[in-house]
């Protein structure tokens, strides 16, 4: 099977979907890789390097979509891209279609089968979207710490104070990876972190591994509403598989929120948590709401190409390498949890949360199987 990997164009995303040791892997078990030139310079990974274990080096991202008939990518195809998908092809990649109905409505116009890394799962998790979700998580305190500052037209707080004075005060909606990771780098920034989630085990947990030193709460208006207007920095972590994302800031309680705080939704993706939220790009990542700062970039990882790539690789090469060597429906067919991934398929929807978003129709995915 010819193998494509072209290079992304989404605005300041430096990420590549296959490292050379993938590339390898790929051609070891009979496979021809096919490599846009340069996809990889982003995150140091030179054409070169490539060619060193046996891929094929294509100078378009025409020639890679029309000789390939596996393509993985990172991010979800921008309209630019729209023109290359054809029926009969497979695209392997965050699609995140429940927040963007031109997407979905692209593919199913193509034919292509889309499968979606955010919607595959294992044992009830997505370990597909797990690394990135780490990466975005992690990044969360970094970018509001620097988006509190004064020069940024934020309150001017330091997230851990200096001795004499208060910490800043963070409130993580959602207490998953992304919710976790945001936790791990506040508490480790000695901010005063509160975590909010409906799953009191996962609170339970929480509460455990930082031996009570974040506050956790189970999630409801009143307590949301109370933690927010204390709060310099609040975090939007929470995630239905596959939906879009439930808003749990409304614009009236962001116009009673401190003067210079910020809120940063890592839920953008599937449509952001917060009522004002828009997606931004890293060129432009934030945006005014009352006297509050936004920022909603949509592919926060796309900036630590580095970790973000080889983390997103070694996720989902053993999945594409199933797809490769089987056939995406005996793959899908031998793997249930592969099998929640696809989206879409031949002009229909096969994911019920993504019909649902955009009022429209979804077949069963047994039926296609």
């Amino acid at each position: 099977m010819n193998i494509g990997v072209p290079k992304e164009i989404k605005n300041h995303e430096y990420r590549v979907s296959l490292t050379p040791a993938g590339a390898r892997e790929f051609i070891r078990q009979g496979h021809k890789v096919l490599v846009e030139s340069s996809a990889g310079l982003g995150c140091a990974i030179t054409d070169e390097d490539y060619k060193s274990v046996g891929a094929t080096i294509l100078s378009s991202a025409d020639q890679i979509w029309a000789e390939s008939e596996l393509i993985l990518k990172v991010k979800e195809p921008i309209a630019s891209e729209y023109h290359r998908m054809r029926a009969g092809q497979v695209l392997f990649t965050y699609l995140h279609l429940a927040a963007s109905k031109e997407c979905t409505e692209a593919l199913i116009k193509s034919g292509i089968t889309a499968i979606a890394y955010e919607t595959v799962e294992l044992n009830s998790t997505l370990p597909l979207l797990a690394p990135m979700s780490e990466v975005a998580g992690r990044m969360a305190p970094q970018v509001g710490a620097a988006a509190l500052q004064a020069s940024a037209g934020g309150r001017g707080v330091l997230l851990g104070g200096v001795p004499g004075v208060r910490p800043g005060k963070v409130l993580i909606l959602g207490g998953g990876t992304a919710g976790l990771a945001a936790a791990t780098i506040a508490l480790g920034m000695r901010a005063d972190v509160t975590v909010i989630d409906l799953n009191q085990s996962r609170l339970a947990y929480i509460d455990q591994i930082f031996n009570g030193a974040v506050k956790t709460l189970v999630s409801n208006t009143h307590e949301i509403e109370q933690e927010a207007l204390a709060s310099d920095l609040i975090i939007g972590a929470v995630l239905i598989h596959g939906a879009k994302a439930p808003k749990l800031i409304s614009n009236e309680l962001v116009s009673q929120l401190k003067k210079g705080s910020v809120l940063v939704d890592i839920a953008i993706d599937q449509g952001g948590c917060f009522e004002d939220s828009k997606a931004t790009t890293h060129a432009d990542p934030t945006f005014k709401v009352h006297e509050s700062i936004f920022y909603c970039v949509a592919n926060m990882p796309g900036a630590l190409p580095l970790t973000s790539t080889y983390a997103l690789s070694n996720a989902t090469l053993p999945y594409a390498l199933a797809l490769a060597n089987k056939g995406w429906k005996a793959a899908l067919s031998e793997n249930p949890g592969l099998a929640k991934g696809l989206n879409v398929h031949n002009g229909q929807i096969t994911y019920k949360a993504v019909a649902e978003a955009h009022g429209m129709a979804s077949v069963e995915m047994d039926f296609l199987l």
